[in-house]
């Protein structure tokens, strides 16, 4: 574990307290980012989860000391809703990327796969399906597709639970799971509320 400016080691020794007791459950559900809930952090820390990130994603030590990365798993404190327990390989790699770990002040950065397609600004997504991205946007794409008719924005939480939403005049939203939700008007502040509440479930 390490700090970028922000090292604490009350945390770092908590962290890594709960990381040895649970060695073996953090790697059970995924081998690329072990995740477990029940951390208990110091006073003043949000942190409600511990992270343990497998060798082939971190690389850690590849530049100095290559033959030790595959000997070390990196170990942080987290948020539950920031990892699906179901990342492959490449996910775990850009979700490391994207977390910011070593900043410990961090706020969560809730795990989100998303699609779009904008017929106002023409821009869309490049992916073939959805991918990882950061709430924030999402956020902007789902404010910027108002005027676009057939404009879409589909959302994914940790949970693999999935959204879509679509401009016909105003904002509509469906459950998109198993692609038969019926849609229902909603306004933009109540669509980011829910959005954003969607997230951290």
């Amino acid at each position: 574990m390490s700090g970028r400016d922000t090292y604490d080691e009350d945390l770092a020794i908590s962290t890594l307290c709960f990381a040895r007791e649970h060695e073996d459950e953090l790697a059970a559900r995924n081998p690329f980012l072990g995740l477990l809930r029940g951390f208990e952090p110091p006073a003043g820390r949000r942190f409600d989860a511990v992270v343990s990130i497998a060798p082939e994603v971190h690389r850690f030590y590849r530049a100095e000391k290559p033959e030790l990365t595959a000997h070390v798993r990196l170990t942080y404190p987290a948020y539950a809703c920031e990892f699906s327990g179901e990342e492959s390989l490449d996910e775990a790699v850009t979700r490391y990327r994207m977390l910011g770990l070593t900043d410990l002040d961090r706020a969560p950065v809730p795990f989100l796969r998303m699609r779009f397609a904008n017929t106002r600004t023409r821009s869309r997504s490049t992916n073939k399906g959805r991918g990882l991205t950061d709430p924030q946007r999402l956020l902007g794409e789902l404010r910027a597709i108002e005027g676009g008719a057939g404009s879409f924005v589909e959302f994914e939480n940790r949970h693999g639970t999935v959204w879509r939403v679509e401009w016909h005049g105003a904002w509509y939203l469906a459950e998109w799971t198993t692609q038969s939700g019926a849609p229902r008007a909603i306004g933009i502040e109540e669509l980011i509320q829910f959005a954003v509440a969607r997230l951290r479930d």
